[in-house]
């Protein structure tokens, strides 16, 4: 039975420019661009926001309901480097509740190497770290194609975690024929991603993606293609 208890640093030099004394002000925290969900719909491969590229690049999404849909207020950020997919993908479910730790602080959490991620249950471990709770476990999902019992769990499992304001981290195996949006066609992708929201009508859910493959940030996907890109990797829900 699960318990339920809950950018790249940026240096500025002003060179040969002098100030007398108390004039001096500090720089103005970079903006981050908010997006709205509520612009573009819920369909299967529509893109809530696209185009931002660079590593570190931050957006920020408010929380919002429709009749059908839930999603959460998250502040999404591209991963860092190439191998912080697991770390990026942390960041951004704990920032629905938490101001989070950065990549590099969650890179050493949860042991990332230049060969990734190991393991969803070391996911599991920092979120409940962080958060100072036991609300997160580690979902296998071995069977591939998926068995009906662990789609059921996994669409409950959606839907009862976004609906307490937590979202889901998982990890995927993406190959060719059976990708997101912008994934390199002619290779697997090992990665881990946020599922931050979903629709009931459209049965599709909300995706966050630090990787940015061809500048695709945030999107939503039919939740039957969530349900076979899992296997035979797992989720933290």
């Amino acid at each position: 039975m699960r318990r339920r208890l809950v950018s790249l640093a940026i240096a500025v030099a002003a060179a040969g420019v002098l100030l007398h004394p108390g004039t001096a002000q500090a720089s103005p925290a970079p903006h981050t661009p908010s997006v709205s969900v509520l612009a573009h719909g819920a369909k299967a491969g529509t893109a809530v926001v696209s185009g931002h590229n660079q590593p570190g690049t931050r957006l920020k999404v408010d929380s919002g309901r429709t009749r059908s849909g839930h999603w959460l207020g998250i502040d999404y950020q591209v991963q860092e480097t190439g191998y912080w997919c697991g770390p990026a993908a942390t960041r951004i479910a704990l920032s629905a509740r938490i101001a989070p730790p950065s990549q590099g602080v969650l890179a050493g959490q949860l042991g990332t190497t230049e060969a990734g991620t190991d393991h969803i249950g070391q996911v599991t471990g920092v979120l409940n770290s962080n958060l100072g709770g036991g609300w997160y476990e580690s979902k296998e999902m071995p069977n591939d194609p998926p068995t009906q019992g662990q789609r059921d769990l996994l669409w409950n499992d959606i839907v009862f975690d976004i609906d307490r304001n937590y979202p889901l981290v998982a990890n995927i195996v993406a190959p060719p024929g059976n990708q997101p949006p912008g994934y390199p066609s002619d290779q697997t992708i090992y990665h881990y991603f946020t599922v931050f929201g979903y629709d009931e009508v459209d049965r599709t859910v909300l995706i966050a993606d630090p990787a940015s493959f061809s500048g695709n940030q945030i999107y939503w996907i039919s939740f039957d293609q969530l349900a076979t890109l899992i296997p035979p990797k797992g989720y933290s829900a």
